[in-house]
């Protein structure tokens, strides 16, 4: 499948809401049970009023009919010290490397990015996927892996 790699606009915060229901999926049926979750203030911060100073992004589309596959997207959180990465590919276009190039992509375009921090399912395989990227482990809970990646 060919897929182009785009930055995130202003106008494309319904893009993130969509990606942020799918990364919430990926969690398991007991987070993402419906749509509304992701109005959940610990979740909205992800998207909520992008294109502020600060949020930078990519998109993947498929490159024939620009059907949207996944997001990388960063922004600062007001509480707490590094920047927030949010990633999400769909369930059903994951494994086939869009992933790794939205986060290559990301990457490349924020050398300067010194600390970042995300969440992420401790069974999830983009825990290995991150470490690639070089995000170390953190902090553990029971739900959750807490990684940090030092620029």
């Amino acid at each position: 499948m060919d897929y182009v790699i785009q930055p995130l606009g202003r106008e494309e915060e319904p893009i993130l809401w969509e990606m942020l229901y799918q990364a919430l999926q990926s969690e398991g049926p007991q987070t993402a049970a419906s749509r509304d979750v992701v109005h959940e203030p610990e979740y909205a911060r992800y998207a909520e009023g992008w294109g502020r100073e600060g949020d930078a992004g990519f998109s993947a589309h498929d490159a024939t009919d620009q059907q949207l596959l996944g997001a990388v997207w960063c922004r600062a959180s007001r509480s707490e010290s590094a920047p927030q990465l949010a990633f999400a590919v769909k369930s059903d276009h994951r494994r086939r490397g869009i992933g790794a190039a939205l986060l290559t992509q990301w990457v490349r375009a924020n050398p300067e990015q010194s600390s970042i921090s995300l969440r992420v399912a401790p069974t999830s395989p983009a825990v290995r996927l991150y470490e690639r990227f070089g995000f170390r482990v953190v902090a553990q809970g029971e739900n959750s892996v807490t990684m940090q990646r030092e620029g």
